[in-house]
């Protein structure tokens, strides 16, 4: 059937992509349903447009393909604790004296200091307090953990130890039999972290801190052991060189990691004023099942940038208690159709009207009665 009619045209169009037997499916599948009943002049790009402005289709569908965003490198300290990352460990159960629940961690990277966006680190007391002492915060953007990735691993290495050490009740019961919590494994536990070698320096952190490793116990068992005081000059020469090997390491392990980031994502282009769609992967109040949620809210508008791996966007609806600031990597263009071309596209879906006080009484008896086969 041939047709000239664009009314006509939008209704075979909504009837092959946005009616219940039509299912919202595929761009390919809507074609194959237009093709089996009417013909038009560039109907197959008429037909992609749709299906790609489709309102219903850009807030459910699953992202795929490269994410957006740019890996940047965040400035190499030239020696230990010129940078620092910090984080909390929370939700642990109380252990100590004073039943501590939560664990400050600090991780030397080698004076900007990369932290995690917890209201202890934004309140006005901890600003002051760097502020008194010279430190400049940078704070990470929301919901993108990989600025302070640093901390984040060695939180997780943390957890995991705890977890192998205090699995039940968070106790640990040593070879004498006396009974620890979490709390006093910590320092047991960070010798442990700080005498192993790590895969980006292939040194510990001890020997780049300190310049020599640590002596544990099993040392002393070594009946070959020879102690080694080199003078200060050759204590300075060997730390030179140490250092020396830790930022060569650094700059291949950034080179390396760059690589990899780049296969799996792809500088954004957004300007003020898109409209993008924002993952929901983060969104945990929204109502429904977590099964049924759409894969993205929106579409809001951005409203300025920050840098190229984040944006600013206009607060409306689910975003209204949510920070304004969003990676790049959580948001997707969206695509809008003309609505003289399309008025029947982008509608939003109905809405079911509360139910009155009996009303929903009244529905369960009747669909009772008709799986019974009583049609009275």
């Amino acid at each position: 059937m041939a047709l000239k009619d664009r009314t006509l045209i939008n209704t075979i169009l909504h009837e092959c992509h946005d009616s219940v037997a039509a299912g919202h499916l595929s761009e390919d599948r809507t074609l194959e349903r237009v093709k089996t009943c009417s013909w038009w002049p560039n109907w197959k790009k008429d037909v992609s447009e749709y299906c790609q402005t489709c309102g219903r289709c850009q807030n459910e569908n699953r992202a795929t393909g490269k994410k957006f965003g740019m890996m940047i490198q965040i400035q190499e300290p030239k020696c230990p604790w010129e940078i620092v990352h910090m984080d909390w460990v929370t939700a642990l159960s109380p252990g100590g004296d004073r039943s501590y629940n939560a664990c400050l961690v600090l991780v030397d990277r080698y004076s900007k200091t990369p932290i995690d966006r917890d209201p202890k680190f934004t309140s006005a007391l901890w600003t002051n307090l760097h502020n008194l002492f010279g430190t400049k915060l940078s704070l990470s953007t929301a919901y993108h953990p990989q600025t302070d990735g640093l901390a984040e691993r060695t939180i997780q290495t943390l957890e995991d130890m705890i977890i192998r050490l205090c699995a039940y009740g968070l106790e640990f019961k040593d070879s004498d039999g006396f009974t620890h919590d979490w709390c006093t494994l910590v320092p047991s536990l960070e010798l442990a972290y700080k005498t192993s070698i790590h895969s980006s320096t292939g040194k510990t952190p001890a020997m780049l801190e300190k310049g020599c490793n640590t002596r544990l116990l099993y040392d002393t068992l070594k009946k070959d052991l020879v102690d080694i005081h080199p003078t200060a000059s050759i204590f300075k020469l060997m730390l030179e060189k140490v250092r020396h090997h830790v930022n060569r390491c650094m700059q291949d392990f950034f080179n390396y990691a760059k690589e990899r980031w780049y296969k799996n994502h792809k500088p954004s282009e957004f300007k003020v004023g898109d409209l993008v769609l924002v993952s929901t992967l983060n969104f945990n109040n929204m109502k429904g099942p977590k099964k049924l949620k759409d894969s993205f809210a929106g579409p809001f508008m951005i409203k300025a940038l920050h840098g190229p791996n984040a944006v600013q966007l206009e607060h409306t609806g689910e975003l209204m208690n949510k920070h304004p600031n969003f990676p790049v990597s959580l948001i997707i263009p969206y695509s809008s159709s003309y609505k003289e071309l399309f008025p029947l596209g982008n509608k939003p879906p109905l809405e079911i009207p509360p139910l009155e006080q009996g009303e929903e009484k009244k529905i369960v008896k009747v669909l009772k009665e008709i799986r019974k086969g009583n049609t009275s």
